[in-house]
């Protein structure tokens, strides 16, 4: 075992500690260290390490090799004193607000001894070195702006920005009829129940404390123009636009307008099967992905950002672009993952959004999405961070026009042979009518399908036997869930 000798441990703040640590050549590594998103190297100590330092403790947390060449080795003539680690540690502490104090160790690299120290992640962030707030970004130190400042501060304090008091607005500025149908879809889904009474429904969610709103409300519920931007538009080119069309309201209105618009623009193709003969609609794109990027683009805006939220529809792709970045240190690539972690930026926004069941649980949006798209053989998703704000793609080289060419699902229906399950061609569109129109009734299923509304009913019970779909909410005002 390598030999430690514990050095001025007496003399050291609360929380810091100094030790020495001997790593023999035997125990090097074999591969030579690099820097990386825990690891900085520096020949010396200067104000260039406790900057490092605080850009840890605003990240995950890390370590600066002190006495290292960029290239991970030993700086040859590099000594430290007896009481140089206490003099480094007492110099973070003093120049770093809220004051950080590092572990500091001194480890022999195959006998050249060199300086480390190290942070974790700080519970109240951020933390500033002469009045700069950085955060660590793969191998480097990235200087914060302002709004991810606010946006750190806000995390650490379990907060959101929509939370905070709507400026210049009361009770009276919020539109009661919206209210009103917002409570009854909240009650509708069964995932919260709410009184009738506005006031106190609103007081319960906090999003109202008295007469005072929050700015969730009043996004939610305000009366006319509540001053954020959805801007729509069809082009032929990215400079030939057929044409364009803004959106401004509450929010719950703006995102079925959005999908209004897209419904009225997107291309349809037919598909005529069966005998009686069957009429089958395949939209261009998976109106259930449309809306899920809509709400994601709605939900997680920045509304500190005077950008507007811009959806455009070309030939053969969408886009939505959002002002506002990923939260926390979620990254384009979790995005791809099943079980990535969700950050709220706007808690009560995307609550209010949850108790309605416009959104299922937190982070399962992307989920959705590529589950969607999976029965578009050439249809692909893209996600990307880029200034100012986040963007979304769906694009294909093909558009699909036949229900008989799922590439994209072939092993989906597979697994439902081997589970024993395999669906009739009238539950089939029942199923995906469910998807596009969670609130359909059984006398517009009869219509779409084209059999009476008693067999209707007795392939929607087939369905539900099968795990394939369930029922939220009553008869009236509930609507369908598709669960597989």
């Amino acid at each position: 075992m390598p030999k430690r000798t514990l050095i001025n441990i007496n003399n050291l703040p609360k929380f810091g500690h100094c030790r020495t640590k001997t790593v023999s050549k035997t125990d090097m590594p074999k591969a030579r260290l690099k820097e990386d998103t825990h690891t900085e190297f520096k020949s010396s100590f200067t104000d260039a390490v406790i900057e490092s330092l605080t850009a840890f403790a605003n990240s995950k947390g890390g370590r600066v090799l002190i006495g290292v060449d960029d290239k991970g080795l030993p700086v040859n003539g590099f000594t430290i004193g007896a009481e140089t680690l206490q003099k480094w540690v007492n110099e973070v502490k003093n120049k770093t607000q809220p004051s950080i104090i590092p572990d500091a160790n001194t480890i022999d690299m195959g006998g050249k001894e060199v300086g480390e120290l190290s942070v974790k992640e700080f519970p109240v962030k951020p933390v500033a070195f002469k009045g700069r707030y950085y955060k660590r970004m793969n191998n480097a130190n990235h200087l914060l702006s302002p709004v991810e400042i606010s946006d750190l501060s806000l995390q650490s304090l379990q907060l959101s920005w929509d939370s905070y008091p709507a400026h210049g607005k009361t009770f009276d500025d919020l539109d009661i009829s919206l209210i009103e149908k917002f409570i009854e879809r909240v009650n509708a889904a069964g995932r919260f129940q709410l009184l009738t009474d506005a006031t106190s429904s609103l007081e319960k969610l906090k999003l109202t404390s008295g007469s005072q709103i929050t700015n969730a409300a009043w996004l939610l519920f305000g009366k006319g123009n509540i001053g954020y931007n959805v801007h729509l538009g069809r082009f032929k080119t990215p400079t030939f636009i057929i044409d364009d069309k803004m959106l401004n309201g509450a929010l719950f209105q703006v995102v079925d307008e959005i999908m209004q618009y897209l419904v009225a623009r997107i291309k349809v193709a037919f598909e005529i099967k069966g005998i009686p003969t069957q009429r089958t609609e395949i939209f261009e794109y998976p109106l259930p992905a449309l809306r899920e990027i809509a709400l994601n683009s709605i939900i997680h805006r920045d509304y500190r950002s005077p950008i507007d939220i811009q959806v455009k529809l070309f030939d053969n792709y969408i886009s939505f672009f959002n002002p506002g970045k990923l939260m926390g240190d979620l990254t384009p690539k979790d995005l791809e993952r099943d079980n990535y972690r969700a950050y709220a930026r706007n808690k009560l926004i995307a609550e209010a959004f949850y108790l309605t069941g416009d959104i299922e649980k937190y982070g399962s949006g992307f989920l959705r999405i590529r589950n969607e798209i999976s029965a578009y053989p050439t249809m692909k998703l893209k996600v990307e961070e880029i200034p100012n704000g986040f963007h979304v793609e769906l694009r294909y080289t093909e558009q699909k026009t036949s229900t008989s060419v799922k590439e994209g699902i072939k092993e989906g229906i597979k697994e439902g042979i081997k589970e024993g399950i395999n669906l009739s061609p009238n539950q089939q569109i029942i199923l995906d009518t469910m998807i596009i129109n969670p609130r359909v009734t059984i006398p517009e299923l009869s219509e779409i399908v084209g059999i009476n509304e008693a067999n209707i009913q007795k392939n929607v019970k087939k369905l539900r036997e099968f795990g394939k779909v369930k029922r939220i909410g009553p008869a009236k005002g509930g609507y369908w869930e598709v669960t597989d």
